[in-house]
């Protein structure tokens, strides 16, 4: 019983494309990039809150555009989402985790606003 060099051993060429596939995706560069991101959109709805640089409405929508913005740098400096080859399993399963914290979130309010005793 001799054993084939093509029985269930890779070659150096193929251990190394497959190793490839699994490192990681992203370089110092752009981790340096979305880490100073990530700080500048958390120190300026900081600076906005403590020193009461806007008030009401405005404030929170820098509050809001600002985690907006948090979150896509995640996704893009960290999760590497734009790097994902066909099909896009990850795409796809952050959708479906949107719809349903959309749906749940949401429902929770229509919940509380209209079933209120009064």
């Amino acid at each position: 019983m001799a054993h084939s060099a093509q029985g269930g051993h890779r070659s150096g060429a193929e251990t190394h494309a497959s190793h490839e596939s699994h490192e990681s995706h992203g370089s110092l560069k752009s981790y340096v990039i979305g880490f100073v991101l990530s700080l500048v959109l958390t120190a300026i709805p900081l600076m906005v809150v403590l020193n009461d640089w806007l008030e009401g409405t405005r404030a929170h929508a820098v509050l809001f555009g600002a985690a907006i913005l948090q979150f896509l740098v995640q996704l893009i400096f960290f999760m590497h989402l734009r790097e994902e080859k066909k099909p896009r399993y990850n795409l796809m399963t952050l959708l479906l985790g949107l719809i349903i914290l959309v749906l749940i979130v949401g429902g929770s309010i229509w919940i509380m606003t209209y079933n209120q005793i009064g």
